[in-house]
């Protein structure tokens, strides 16, 4: 397995160098070869180059055909920027499977419309991933595995316990405080569909745009977020809603809301998801862990899903 990491947004390979090489060693210790974008170590500020070069970065990668994995060192703010200077035609006829979370949403979402013959996984990212500390980072790289090598089938289970703690980053102070874990659901434990979405605060970037995918009544709309507040999410919500997203869905399923600030509401963003749909009926699952929470578990989008909250797995079948 050889996987080629890029800097879609954040220079994050410049500003947290002593997480990056922890990822590099995790990562190269289970036999996986690494090859750096052009861009590893540079910084331009609040992102890793100007927009064309990291544009080309990935393009590179695509254009290496003994690269087998895309993978995001992590989100940011601005992989949106990107998508007209991104070589879908080659992508497609020289297919790879393409993964991170966050802001790598944008170009996921792009890859899923633009170059379907690729495997789009809402997964790990490079630094922020396989940076963790064992055992969380040993948990979702299993996760990752299995998603990856599997052929047609195949069901995972969420993480006994989660946590959101942001400590850790660049060196150890102690472990995370975990909590044991939980999915609900609204109306029905089960949820089957075409699963496919990502971060929430990304598609704000790409509605509307021929980046984004068009759903039917067979999709469930997959959504998270991190570090924002109830006002913020409301009007992510409603932005889904005045676009007509919610009406053309089968269920939502609602990722944890990792560093979630109710703004001394009370509210959860389950709830206020709820009151945004008013008397829209989609039925939900929520709290589930392919998220900015940890360990993460990895989703291959526009793939067949069948989420169970009681159980507490995910079945991909498809992909």
């Amino acid at each position: 397995m050889r996987i080629g990491y890029f800097s879609s947004s954040t220079p994050i390979t410049a500003i947290s160098p002593v997480r990056f090489s922890r990822a590099k060693r995790f990562l190269e210790s289970k036999g996986i070869d690494l090859v750096a974008g052009n861009l590893t170590g540079q910084k331009d500020f609040y992102r890793a180059g100007s927009i064309k070069e990291r544009a080309a970065e990935i393009n590179q990668l695509i254009h290496n055909d003994t690269v087998d994995i895309l993978m995001g060192t992590i989100g940011g703010m601005n992989t949106n920027s990107l998508l007209p200077y991104i070589d879908f035609d080659y992508l497609q006829q020289h297919p790879k499977t393409v993964i991170g979370y966050s802001d790598t949403t944008a170009l996921l979402l792009a890859v899923s419309v633009k170059a379907p013959a690729c495997r789009v996984l809402y997964g790990p990212a490079l630094v922020a991933t396989f940076g963790e500390f064992s055992p969380i980072v040993d948990e979702a790289f299993e996760d990752f595995m299995k998603i990856y090598t599997a052929d047609e089938s195949v069901t995972v289970n969420a993480p006994k316990y989660w946590t959101d703690e942001s400590i850790n980053w660049e060196d150890f102070s102690r472990d995370k405080k975990m909590i044991p874990n939980h999915w609900g659901y609204t109306d029905t434990p089960i949820l089957e569909g075409n699963i496919i979405g990502g971060n929430l605060n990304t598609m704000t970037g790409i509605i509307g745009s021929q980046y984004y995918p068009k759903f039917t009544k067979k999709d469930l709309l997959f959504i998270e977020d991190a570090e924002k507040d109830a006002s913020i999410i409301e009007r992510s919500f409603a932005m889904l809603k005045n676009n007509n997203i919610f009406s053309q869905v089968k269920g939502i399923i609602l990722g944890k809301h990792a560093l979630f600030d109710d703004l001394g509401s009370g509210r959860k963003p389950v709830e206020i998801l709820q009151e945004v749909l008013g008397d829209e009926k989609v039925p939900i699952i929520y709290d589930y862990d392919s998220s900015h929470t940890v360990p993460m578990m990895t989703t291959p989008l526009n793939t067949w899903a069948k989420i169970d909250a009681n159980e507490m797995t995910a079945t991909f079948t498809n992909f």
